[in-house]
C-alpha cells in the first residue's frame, strides 16, 4: 500500500461502519411500523486530488490533516421532511458510540448561494492494528429538495470555478428558494403523505 491508502484506509472503514448504523436506525424504525425521519444514506471518501487542492488552498501540511480537515469522511442522510432532520440530529447527539464535535445549521442560517442542509461534524473511534484511532467526520443532513438543489449547484460551480455570471446567481436563488417553499409545502400535508404510504404499502403487501 501507498502513502495515500495507508492515510485513507480508516477514513473508509468509518464510512462503511457509518453507513451501516445510520441505515440501521431506519430499520428499527420500520421494525417498529413507524415513519422513518431517514429516507436513505450515502457516503464517500473524499478523492486525493480534492483533498491536496483544498489542503493547499488552507495551508494544511499532511501530517495535519487528521486534525484539521474535517470533511475528508463525510456522510449524506437524506430525509423527506424538513422536520426529520431536527431528529436526526437529535438522535445524533444521543449517540454514545461517537462525539459531536461541531454542528452547523445552514438551514436557519443558509448561505448566499442559496445552500441550505445541516452540518454534524463527529470525531469517530476506529479499531486498527496499531490502536484506536479517532477519525473525524461530516454528517450532511438535507431534504431531498435541498439535496436535488445542492447536487445541481455543484455542477454548475465547477463550471464557473466558483463564480457564477449574476443572471444564474438570481436565477440558483430562485430555484433555492423554491426548492424550500416545496419542503414548507410537504411537511404542512405531511401527515397525508404518510396515510398515503401506510395505504400503498398495505396494498402491495396483500397482492
Amino acid at each position: 500500500m501507498n502513502q495515500w491508502d495507508i492515510f485513507l484506509a480508516p477514513y473508509k472503514q468509518a464510512i462503511d461502519e457509518l453507513k451501516m448504523k445510520l441505515k440501521g436506525i431506519r430499520k428499527q424504525y420500520q421494525s417498529a411500523g413507524i415513519s422513518s425521519p431517514i429516507e436513505f444514506v450515502t457516503g464517500r471518501v473524499k478523492p486525493i486530488p480534492s483533498i491536496i487542492e483544498k489542503a493547499g488552498q488552507r495551508g494544511i501540511p499532511f501530517d495535519k490533516l487528521s486534525e484539521e480537515m474535517y470533511d475528508i469522511a463525510g456522510l449524506r442522510v437524506m430525509c423527506q421532511f424538513v422536520d426529520d432532520i431536527d431528529t436526526v440530529v437529535a438522535l445524533l447527539r444521543s449517540r454514545n458510540d461517537f462525539e459531536v464535535v461541531e454542528e452547523r445549521d445552514y438551514i436557519k442560517e443558509t448561505k448566499e448561494s442559496g445552500y441550505r442542509s445541516y452540518h454534524v461534524i463527529i470525531r469517530y473511534p476506529i479499531e486498527t492494528l496499531d490502536g484506536q484511532k479517532m477519525i473525524l467526520a461530516e454528517i450532511q443532513i438535507r431534504t431531498l429538495a435541498m439535496n436535488f438543489w445542492a447536487t445541481i449547484e455543484h455542477t454548475l460551480r465547477y463550471k464557473y470555478d466558483g463564480v457564477y455570471p449574476p443572471q444564474i446567481q438570481t436565477r440558483l436563488e430562485r430555484a433555492a428558494e423554491a426548492a424550500f417553499l416545496l419542503d414548507q409545502e410537504m411537511s404542512e400535508i405531511r401527515e397525508e403523505i404518510k396515510e398515503a404510504q401506510k395505504f400503498y404499502s398495505e396494498q402491495r403487501s396483500e397482492r
